[in-house]
């Protein structure tokens, strides 16, 4: 699935999704399928929303290959095509290639300036990775 606008300004989920969009990920990456009507009960502990606006927003990231939708009976049943975990793990993939693409060594630069205060675990597996790109072992 290819998220079309990431948000540099937002945090977490909200760089690839609007507020209600995150909201109602977050609701459905419990692991459950869940109805536009439970998902409705659980936004609504927050503040009140209307359930036209829940359907909408939810057709639309069915739509756009982010959910899944299963009817039982009279009853559409959405779950996530991805977990939370896979979706963050595309999604940074997608976006550090493209960062690659047009920028090259210059993120590289920046990425191992970024972590010059992360800890050494993190280290050590960038140079194993490293280590494999080069052909040698570890």
């Amino acid at each position: 699935m290819n998220i079309k606008n990431f948000k540099y300004n937002e945090a977490g989920l909200q760089r690839f999704f609007g507020p209600l969009e995150s909201r109602i990920m977050e609701i459905l990456w419990d692991g459950r399928e869940r109805s536009i009507k439970e998902v409705l009960h659980h936004l609504e502990d927050d503040k009140p929303i209307n359930f036209n606006t829940v359907m909408t927003v939810m057709k639309r990231l069915t739509d756009k290959g982010i959910l899944e939708k299963r009817m039982q009976g009279r009853l559409s049943l959405f779950r996530p095509i991805q977990s939370k975990e896979e979706f963050m793990e595309e999604q940074s993939k997608k976006l550090t290639e493209n960062l690659l693409d047009e920028f090259g060594g210059l993120v590289i630069n920046h990425m191992l300036d970024a972590i010059q205060d992360v800890d050494q675990e993190l280290l050590d597996k960038l140079e194993q990775k490293i280590k494999q790109l080069k052909g040698t072992k570890p």
